[in-house]
Parts: structure tokens; C-alpha cells; sequence
């Protein structure tokens, strides 16, 4: 699926993480990539992250279930006032997949997943913020959605253990979304969908912001794991002082170096970094193939012309280092690639979701290395 009349360039310099954007239908061929009987399957099996938001209109309350659901749970509900979410459903279905394609302009780490959501009428959210962008992509039915100001941790918001949906708010914009059409919305902006027919599909292209506290707590994790306990404070040239009791410049300096100068490795951090942001977000989903292959088997499949595709709950990219290498990264492990072919490889692979391997790749056994390990862990598949 492709956009049409869509400046890329005129809208990061104008709107990313700036303001708002309506974008009427811009695709070429807009449809559905999946029916509401279909997402609501996929919110009763297990392991899968759903929500089931629902709203008491007499009292204004709401009310938040958990999945898996169960299937007569839906036939309890009516026709008015509900929300159905499921995370993630781009790893599950190719076609809600391919909504991801056109926004490939931002880079692969930021982006998370495709969240769907199922709205009768009336049925929303209620007004709240995010702490990332999102596209909102109007499937099925019509949604009016309401802009109001910037928000951020300071906002008051009612009390709720599931949503945070904001104490006030007052609209400064509005919109009635029909199919195909692409409402963005910045970080921070508040905002309030509501369904406004009686089967309204939205899909939610949304991107992944860390914190400064996420980065630094896991950062610090990972270093921990592999120090030393007997690497220690030492002071060998202490010199006896006049007060007991002050903690000495010198000593500061000393120990403030203890932290940052393993903080302030900025290759380290690049290793870590690429592993951390692609571990996949269901990391203990197993994707790994029914019987692992070989390199033979795998070698003559890519000879006859088959394409591999990328696992859409999979992650990839890399990390240009000095001396021409280039460090992978796939589902949260590294790499190194140093040899010009895998290197091809590697950067075939972060920019495309489907991959043809031209002869020379096949035939090269380091190449090969690489696809058996991501074909066996289930993060490349064959188009069969």
C-alpha cells in the first residue's frame, strides 16, 4: 500500500512532532486489511494483548477487561458505547503489516506496532494523551476526532488503573474521519476519538519514544550484569585530613570517574543500544521454524528464486562502526559484519521486508550463516 501526493520532506519539516495532520485518503487503493469478526478472534486466543474498554453513559464510568476475552463476551455487550483493542496485530496478520510500509521514512527502531481498535457507536477511549506519535488510520465506519491543547505528566487526569483519561478537556479542532483517511497526532497532543457509525476500525500506526530514565536504568543494567565485584574504590595515596566527616573533592572526583567514564563509552552504548531496541516486543514469543533447516536446504529454495520476508513481529537494523564494519542487529542480538557481502546483506535486509538474494549473496557462506540463524529463530520466512 502506497501514499499519493504525500510530501515526506514538507511533513517532517512541518508537522513531525510539531502539530497535527488531517491527510485525507491519500492511498492509492484504500481497503481493509481485516474484518471485526477477525480482530475479535484474535483478542480470545491467549498471548495475544487485548482491551475491552466500556463506557456506563448513566454514570460515566469506565470499564476496562482484559484478554484473552472470551467469545460470548461480545454477545453480551450491545450495539452502542464499547472498544474493543488489540495490540500488536501487524505480527499476525501480513495485511495490517503492510499499513507500516509507507511510513518506513522514520527510521525502524522508533517504530513499535499496529494497534487495531473495533468501535460501535458511540464507543471511544474518552480524551487522553500519548507519550509517542501515532498515525491514526480510519478503517471501516466514520470517527470524529477532537484535537485539544499539549499535555504532559503534570495534566491532571481522574483516577483510573488502566486509563489515563484527562480530568478536563476542551477541543480546539475536530474532524469526521472516513475510511482512508490518516489523522497524525504528535506527543503530548490531547486528543478524543468517538465512533460515530455503527462499526468504525481504526488502525494506530504508533512509534516508540524511551524515556531518559528507561535509558539510563537499562543502560545501567546491562553494565552491571557484566562488571566485576572486586572492581572497587581505592585510595592509595590518602592523606590523613582535618575533619573526619568531609568527603573530600578529590574523592568525589574520583568516584564520579568510577561511574561515568562506563557510562561515557559511546561504542558500548551503541552495542547496547541496537540490541535493546531491537528485542522484539513479545520477546518470549517463540516464531522459531517447526524443524530447523540447513544450509544446503535453505541455499537451494533462495536459488530457485523464492523470496524471504521478514517476520513482522521481528526487528532490524544496524550500526555503522570505523573500518567498515557494520553491526546487525535482529531481535535483540548482534552481528558483526565485516566481509562486503553480508554487509550487502545486512542492509538488504533492515530496508526491505521482502528479499531477493542476488547469486553472489547465496553462494556466499557467510551470507548463508546468517540466514539459517534467522530462518531456524523464526525471524525470516520463505512466500510459500
Amino acid at each position: 500500500m502506497q501514499l499519493t501526493n504525500f510530501d515526506t520532506a514538507a511533513f517532517l519539516r512541518d508537522y513531525w512532532q510539531k502539530k497535527p495532520l488531517l491527510i485525507k485518503n491519500p492511498w492509492t487503493e484504500w481497503s481493509d486489511p481485516l474484518e471485526p469478526d477477525d480482530l475479535a478472534g484474535l483478542a480470545c486466543e491467549e498471548g495475544v494483548e487485548s482491551r475491552l474498554i466500556t463506557q456506563a453513559t448513566a454514570s460515566g464510568g469506565w470499564t476496562v477487561e482484559h484478554g484473552a476475552l472470551a467469545e460470548e463476551r461480545f454477545g453480551q455487550l450491545g450495539d452502542k458505547h464499547w472498544t474493543l483493542l488489540v495490540q500488536a496485530v501487524d505480527h499476525y496478520l501480513p495485511g495490517v503489516a503492510a499499513l507500516i510500509e509507507p511510513f518506513r521514512f522514520i527510521p525502524n527502531w522508533r517504530i513499535d506496532d499496529v494497534m487495531v481498535s473495533y468501535a460501535t457507536q458511540g464507543g471511544g477511549v474518552g480524551p487522553h494523551f500519548d507519550q509517542y506519535d501515532v498515525f491514526l488510520i480510519q478503517g471501516i465506519g466514520q470517527r470524529r476526532w477532537q484535537i485539544g491543547p499539549v499535555c504532559d505528566s503534570a495534566t491532571a487526569t481522574l483516577p483510573h488503573d488502566d486509563l489515563r483519561l484527562l480530568t478536563e478537556f476542551k477541543a480546539c479542532e475536530e474532524w469526521i474521519c472516513e475510511p482512508g483517511d490518516i489523522l497524525y497526532v504528535p506527543p503530548g497532543v490531547s486528543h478524543n476519538g468517538v465512533a460515530v457509525s455503527d462499526h468504525c476500525m481504526t488502525y494506530s500506526v504508533g512509534f516508540r519514544a524511551p524515556s531518559r530514565s528507561e535509558l539510563i536504568g537499562d543502560w545501567a543494567d546491562d553494565l552491571i550484569a557484566e562488571m566485576e565485584d572486586d572492581d572497587r574504590y581505592t585510595d592509595p595515596l590518602l592523606k590523613e585530613q582535618d575533619n573526619p566527616g568531609e568527603i573530600r573533592p578529590d574523592a568525589i572526583d574520583a568516584l564520579h570517574k568510577m561511574v561515568t567514564e562506563k557510562m561515557a563509552d559511546r561504542d558500548a552504548f551503541a552495542r547496547w543500544f541496537g540490541q535493546y531496541s531491537s528485542t522484539p516486543k513479545y520477546p518470549d514469543a517463540d516464531w522459531g521454524a517447526e524443524e530447523p533447516a540447513s544450509v544446503d536446504h535453505l541455499r537451494e529454495h533462495l536459488a530457485s528464486g523464492q523470496p524471504l520476508l521478514r517476520n513482522p513481529a521481528s526487528r532490524f537494523s544496524f550500526i555503522r562502526q570505523p573500518g567498515d564494519l557494520l553491526m546487525l542487529f535482529v531481535d535483540g542480538a548482534s552481528f558483526p559484519c565485516t566481509d562486503q557481502k553480508c554487509i550487502a546483506f545486512a542492509e538488504a535486509l533492515c530496508a526491505q521486508d521482502r528479499i531477493y538474494l542476488a547469486h553472489e549473496l547465496i553462494q556466499s557462506d557467510e551470507v548463508m550463516a546468517l540466514v539459517t540463524t534467522f530462518y531456524n529463530q523464526g525471524s525470516l520466512v520463505f512466500d510459500l
